[in-house]
C-alpha cells in the first residue's frame, strides 16, 4: 500500500466519487491532502441539543440539528410520468419551529428504507432550503444524517458511514463547502485521512510545545476535526491560532530588526530654533495630550531607525498641529517634511492653516521672513504647469522644509533634497503602495505619521500585530460641542421623516445651518443602477420595484418645494466646477444659505462653525469612517450638533447595527473595532485594504487579540535567544516561506 503523507493528491483518500473529488478540487481548492487536514470546521453543531432556530428566511439554506417526531411513507401517482411514485415524509423538532422534509423516490423498497434509516426518535443533521408550504415550514431538497437513535440511547448509525458515526460523539463540525457538497461529504473524508496520513511534520518542536503549553499536530488535528466536547476543541484551536501567530510576529520581528538594521537618519533638531520661535508664538496653549504625543514623537525622531505611529484622534483635534510640530522639528534637523492629503481642498486647507499658524516662520527665502523660517510648497494635480515647475525646484533644492500635497507627490519626477518626514492625513484613503511611493523617495527609510478619526480595518490589524505604535488625542478639541446621533429607521416608522424636516427647520429658525448629505448626484437611468436596491425572491426574482436612493438634485427640488420650503437651499456635488464649488461653500460659510444639500464632497477640508446640524439620508450605504468623518461637519462653533442617520435598513441587519453603533460613540477607535468585526482585518501582510480576503487562515485580529500579543513576546524571545532560528528548523522553514511570499512584498511597503 503507497503511504499517504500531506503531499499526497487529494484523490488518495476521497473514495470512488470522482465527482465529489472534483468538487473538492474546483470548487474548494483543495488538492492535497495537507490542504485537505487544514481545511478546518467553521463551527461545531452539539449532537446531544437541538438548533436554536430564532427566525427562518425564506431562500436561504439551513443546516439543524433536530429530533424527529414523525416519520411516514406515502403513496401518489406522478402526474408526468402517470406511475405510482413514493416519498417519505420527515417531521423535525428543533429549538425554533418545527420542520418537514419530503425524500422522494420511485421504489416503495427504496423509501422504506429511508424511512427506517430515520425512525421517530433519531437526531440527525438536517439541510435543506427552507420554504414555506400550507403554512408550515419546510426544508426542500433535503440531505440528512442521522447519529442518534430513538429509544435506547445509542450514538450508532443508521446507515451512515462507520467512520462519520464513529465522530460522532459531541460536537458536530461544519465545514466550509461549495454547490453539491455537503459537510459530512467532507467529515468522512477528513477521517479515512486522518487514520491512513503519516509523516506529517510539527511546526513545535517539543520543547517549544512544552514551553508555550501546545497539544501536538496530530492530536490537534484529531481534536479539531472530531473534538468530544470544547476542551478538546478549545486546545486544538490554541495550538493551530498561536502556531499562526508566532509565525507571523517572526515575520514582522525581522522584519522590524531588518529597519533598524538599515537606520534612519536620527532628527533631534540639530541647531535649528524654528520649532522653538513657532512655540513661543503660539496664542493658546497645547492640550496635554498635544504636550504629551508631541514629546513622544520628538524622542522617536531622535532615533536612528524609522518612526512609524498612528496618530487617531476625532476631527479637529488638534492632530494637524502636533503633526506641524513634528515637521518643523525635522526643518530644524535640517531635514524636509511632507503632508500627504487626498483631496485638493483638504491640501488648500493644510497650506492656509500651516502658512497662517507660522506667519513669517512660512516665509523662509522671501522678503519679510523670519530669521530661522523655511519654505511652504504645495503641488497639487490642478496647478499651471508653471506653477508646478517652481513648486518642484523648491521641493528638489531643498528651499521648501515643508511640502504639502496630493496624489501629485507620488509622481516618479517629484525629488526631495532630504525627505525625513512623512504625515498621511486621513490614511483609509490612500493604499499600501501609494504610501510607500512616497516614503520611497527618501535616501533613507524616513518618519513615518499617520492620521485619521477612525483608523481602517488592517491599520487595527497592524496595530494589534504590533507593527504600528498608537497614540491618541482622547480630549474634546476647544470650541467643540457634543454631537448627538441618532438612527431614524423609515422601515419601521416612515412618518418620522417629517420630524427630521422639521428638526432641520427649528435649527435653521434658532439662526443656524444644516447638511443634507445623499448617495447620488441625480436620478440618471446609469447612476442608479449601480446603487438602488431590488426586492429579489428565494429564485433572484425581482417581486418589488427598485428603491430610489436620495439624490443630490432631487432632494434639493423636493426641499426647495416642500418641507423647507422659503429657506435658502444650495447643492454641492462632484460634478459641478472648481469655480462653482468654491462660490457656493464661501456662501454657505458666510451664512448666505440656510441649508447645504450635497454628496460626501464635504466629508473632509468642510469647517462651518453654524452648522449645527447634519441628515445622512440613505446613511447605511455609507461605510463608518465616511458616516464618522462627515458627523464631524457639525458641533464646531461650540454649539451643541444633531446627526440624524435616515435609513430603510432592517432591524437585525449588518448595515442597521452598523448606524447602530455610529450613533453609541463618537470614539473613532472603537467605530474602527466595529467596523473590523463586520469587514474582517483585510489582508495584513499583503495590500487589500478591508474586506474578506483575510491573509489570516485561524487568526481573527479582534477574538485573538490576547494571543496575537502573546505570540508576539514568544517572537521576540525566541530571535534573542537564536536570531537564525537554527534551533527550530521546521519553525524556520515556515518563517523563511511567508517572507519569501508574495505578502511579505507589500509588508515591506505597509
Amino acid at each position: 500500500m503507497v503511504a499517504i503523507t500531506p503531499e499526497s493528491p487529494i484523490a488518495s483518500v476521497f473514495g470512488k466519487s470522482v465527482k465529489k473529488r472534483k468538487l473538492v478540487a474546483e470548487g474548494l481548492g483543495l488538492e492535497t491532502v495537507g490542504d485537505l487536514l487544514w481545511h478546518f470546521p467553521r463551527r461545531y453543531v452539539p449532537t446531544a441539543e437541538l438548533s436554536e432556530v430564532d427566525e427562518p428566511r425564506e431562500g436561504e439554506m439551513l443546516s439543524v440539528v433536530g429530533l424527529i417526531t414523525s416519520s411516514q411513507v406515502k403513496s401518489f401517482v406522478n402526474r408526468r410520468t402517470n406511475k405510482m411514485s413514493h416519498r417519505v415524509e420527515v417531521r423535525v423538532r428543533t429549538g425554533g419551529p418545527d420542520f418537514t422534509l419530503t425524500f422522494f423516490t420511485p421504489y416503495k423498497a427504496m423509501a422504506e428504507s429511508e424511512q427506517a434509516r430515520m425512525p421517530v426518535g433519531a437526531r440527525g443533521m438536517f439541510t435543506g432550503k427552507v420554504t414555506m408550504f400550507n403554512r408550515s415550514w419546510q426544508l426542500s431538497g433535503p440531505h440528512a444524517v442521522i447519529f442518534g437513535s430513538g429509544g435506547d440511547g445509542s450514538e450508532e448509525s443508521q446507515g451512515a458511514d462507520a467512520a462519520l458515526a464513529a465522530s460522532l460523539k459531541g460536537l458536530l463540525p461544519i465545514y466550509p463547502v461549495t454547490a453539491g457538497l455537503y459537510s459530512w461529504d467532507l467529515q468522512k473524508t477528513v477521517h479515512v485521512a486522518l487514520d491512513l496520513v503519516t509523516g506529517v511534520p510539527d511546526l513545535l518542536g517539543e520543547d517549544l510545545r512544552e514551553r508555550y503549553g501546545l497539544l501536538d499536530q496530530m492530536t490537534a488535528l484529531r481534536w479539531i476535526h472530531g473534538p468530544d466536547d470544547h476542551r478538546q476543541l478549545g486546545a486544538a484551536q490554541k495550538r493551530f491560532r498561536f502556531s499562526e501567530a508566532l509565525v507571523l510576529q517572526l515575520v514582522l520581528a525581522r522584519r522590524r530588526a531588518v529597519l533598524r538594521a538599515q537606520g534612519a537618519q536620527s532628527r533631534a533638531g540639530g541647531h535649528g530654533r524654528i520649532l522653538e520661535a513657532f512655540d513661543a508664538r503660539l496664542p493658546f496653549e497645547l492640550t496635554a495630550g498635544q504636550r504629551e504625543i508631541g514629546k513622544v514623537i520628538e524622542d522617536e525622531l531622535a532615533q536612528p531607525h524609522p518612526m512609524n505611529r498612528l496618530l487617531q484622534g476625532e476631527v479637529g483635534s488638534g492632530k494637524t498641529m502636533v503633526a506641524l510640530r513634528a515637521m518643523l522639528r525635522v526643518v530644524d534637523s535640517g531635514g524636509q517634511a511632507v503632508l500627504l492629503a487626498p483631496t485638493e481642498v483638504l491640501a488648500q486647507q493644510h497650506l492656509r492653516s500651516i502658512t497662517a499658524t507660522m506667519g513669517d516662520l512660512a516665509g523662509g527665502g522671501m522678503l519679510g521672513g523670519a530669521e530661522h523660517a523655511t519654505g511652504v510648497a504645495i503641488l497639487t494635480g490642478s496647478m499651471s504647469r508653471s506653477a508646478r515647475a517652481e513648486a518642484m525646484l523648491r521641493i528638489a533644492s531643498g528651499e521648501a522644509g515643508i511640502v504639502v500635497g496630493t496624489h501629485a507627490l507620488l509622481e516618479d519626477n517629484v525629488t526631495f533634497a532630504d525627505l525625513g518626514l512623512v504625515v498621511v492625513d486621513e490614511q483609509h484613503r490612500f493604499g499600501v503602495e501609494q504610501r510607500a511611493a512616497l516614503t520611497s523617495k527618501a535616501g533613507t527609510p524616513p518618519h513615518v505619521l499617520v492620521m485619521t478619526a477612525t483608523p481602517i480595518p488592517r491599520t487595527v490589524a497592524m496595530t494589534v500585530f504590533g507593527d504600528l505604535e498608537v497614540s491618541v488625542l482622547r480630549e474634546l478639541p476647544a470650541g467643540r460641542a457634543p454631537i448627538q446621533t441618532n438612527v431614524v429607521p423609515l422601515v419601521d416608522q416612515p412618518h418620522w421623516v417629517d420630524r427630521v424636516w422639521q428638526r432641520v427647520a427649528e435649527e435653521v429658525a434658532a439662526g443656524h445651518q444644516a447638511y443634507v448629505v445623499c448617495p447620488r448626484i441625480s436620478g440618471d437611468v446609469a447612476e442608479q443602477g449601480e446603487t438602488d436596491q431590488l426586492e429579489l425572491d428565494a429564485d433572484g426574482q425581482v417581486v418589488a420595484p427598485k428603491r430610489r436612493l436620495a439624490a443630490v438634485e432631487e432632494v434639493a427640488e423636493h426641499l426647495r418645494t416642500g418641507p423647507l420650503a422659503g429657506l435658502r437651499i444650495a447643492m454641492l456635488h462632484g460634478r459641478m466646477t472648481p469655480e462653482d464649488k468654491e462660490a457656493t461653500m464661501r456662501a454657505f460659510a458666510a451664512g448666505q444659505l440656510d441649508v447645504l444639500v450635497s454628496t460626501t464632497v464635504i466629508e473632509v477640508g468642510v469647517d462651518v462653525a453654524n452648522a449645527t446640524a447634519m441628515v445622512l439620508l440613505d446613511a447605511d450605504r455609507f461605510g463608518v469612517s465616511q458616516l464618522h468623518q462627515l458627523r464631524g461637519r457639525v458641533g464646531r462653533g461650540g454649539l451643541p450638533g444633531l446627526c440624524l442617520l435616515v435609513s430603510h435598513a432592517e432591524a437585525g441587519s449588518e448595515a442597521r447595527m452598523r448606524l447602530d453603533a455610529v450613533a453609541a460613540t463618537t470614539d473613532g477607535f472603537e467605530l474602527s473595532r466595529v467596523d473590523l468585526e463586520q469587514r474582517r482585518e483585510g489582508d495584513v501582510l499583503g495590500a487589500s485594504q478591508s474586506g474578506f480576503r483575510s491573509s489570516l487562515e485561524n487568526l481573527r485580529v479582534l477574538r485573538d487579540e490576547k494571543t496575537i500579543i502573546a505570540a508576539r513576546k514568544a517572537a521576540e524571545a525566541l530571535l534573542a535567544e537564536d536570531p537564525s532560528l537554527a534551533t527550530w528548523p521546521r519553525l524556520a522553514e515556515a518563517v523563511d516561506r511567508m517572507q519569501a511570499s508574495t505578502e511579505s512584498e507589500f509588508m515591506e511597503k505597509a
